[in-house]
């Protein structure tokens, strides 16, 4: 009985069939609809003179480095810097003992004290014998031998302060301090040790400014001048570009290889740069010459090819096959079809195919 009194829900074939139609017809209204443009931004091509460059391998090195010694004898009582330790120019590396020094300091004061006190009562009996010769009282025997007394304290005198200065300096000097900022990389003695005037006490690199030796082939020795730039990149440093310059040009070239060791000057800044690394420079060489270039992030690589896009008056988007060449800061140097002016895509790009249509905004890079 419950079962026949219970209400049954039944929809209309009209409506369903009405139902139908608007789901239908809005799905086909929403097809029709295109997507939006994809939101890129564009920088226009330059024109820059470059020189043909090699690229070399070299290996860092530190452009000063020092074995600080001690410069007085003495035992350690106390080593500060330890491997590693960075340290700025004057500060404290190592303690010697200095009690003994002290000793000898106060002994010196004190015979000083003495000599002065000596040589002020020399001086008034000189001028009290001068008087008595003056008035022929004394001979002149008496005033050459109070002159000798008064001559012998002053020299006492001078000779314990100089004697005071050394050992006041030799006490300085026990506390050894770095002669320049950098990092140690070698200790050579530990506290409770002995070490001898000019002994080692640790090896100290600066790493803010280095140099990269590079050997260079003889048939461009001629054509590297000292001050031109030289990019350096390193294999431990992904996607970093340092900028260095041409230190030296060393005119002796290697007897087996017939290469030229030439310095590149870099600065290390943050000290992310370690001496040792193998590092990758680049060099000019050759006669000056008219190059396009793109920014970095221009440059699209799929697989095998490498590719830029270029946008076109009506804001559709053409895919152009290019070789890279120099790189120049964050721009780099491309043989293609890309003329100077010509809009290439810098953001966006990887998700660009010919023919596409885009909304595009410029966008300004800083041009070396």
């Amino acid at each position: 009985m419950l079962q026949r009194l219970r209400p049954r829900l039944r929809i209309p074939a009209r409506r369903l069939v009405c139902a139908a139609s608007f789901l239908i017809a809005l799905s086909l209204t929403l097809l029709a609809q295109e997507p939006p443009p994809l939101q890129v931004r564009y920088t226009e091509a330059r024109e820059h003179n470059l020189r043909r460059s090699i690229v070399l391998p070299g290996s860092v090195e530190a452009r000063t480095s020092s074995l600080v010694a001690s410069e007085v004898a003495g035992p350690v009582v106390e080593l500060k810097a330890r491997e590693g330790t960075r340290v700025s120019a004057g500060q404290v590396l190592a303690r010697l003992r200095t009690s003994n020094l002290e000793l000898q300091l106060q002994a010196a004061q004190a015979s000083h004290k003495e000599a002065t006190a000596r040589l002020k009562l020399a001086e008034k009996t000189l001028e009290r014998t001068r008087e008595l010769f003056e008035s022929k009282i004394l001979s002149q025997q008496q005033l050459d031998e109070q002159l000798h007394e008064y001559d012998a304290w002053r020299g006492r005198t001078e000779q314990l302060e100089a004697q005071i200065a050394r050992l006041k300096h030799d006490i300085d000097r026990a506390t050894i301090r770095a002669p320049f900022a950098g990092v140690v990389v070698r200790e050579h003695t530990e506290a409770g040790q002995w070490v001898s005037e000019g002994g080692p006490v640790v090896e100290l690199l600066a790493l803010d400014d280095l140099e990269i030796r590079v050997e260079v082939p003889e048939r461009y020795f001629r054509e590297l001048k000292v001050g031109v730039s030289a990019p350096v990149t390193f294999e431990a440093l992904p996607g970093a570009e340092f900028s260095g310059r041409v230190a030296a040009v060393i005119p002796q070239a290697d007897a087996q290889a017939r290469t030229f060791p030439v310095k590149i000057g870099v600065r290390n800044p943050g000290q992310r740069i370690g001496v040792g690394m193998l590092a990758r420079v680049a060099l000019a060489v050759g006669e000056p010459y008219v190059a396009t270039l793109v920014p970095k992030d221009a440059i699209v690589t799929r697989g095998d090819r490498r590719f830029i896009y270029l946008l076109n008056d009506d804001n559709t988007v053409t895919e152009v096959a290019v070789e890279t060449g120099t790189a120049v800061g964050g721009w780099l140097e491309v043989n293609s079809p890309v003329r100077p002016g010509q809009k290439v895509i810098t953001r966006g790009n990887e998700r660009l195919f010919p023919g596409m249509t885009v909304s595009a905004q410029a966008m300004g890079y800083e041009f070396p």
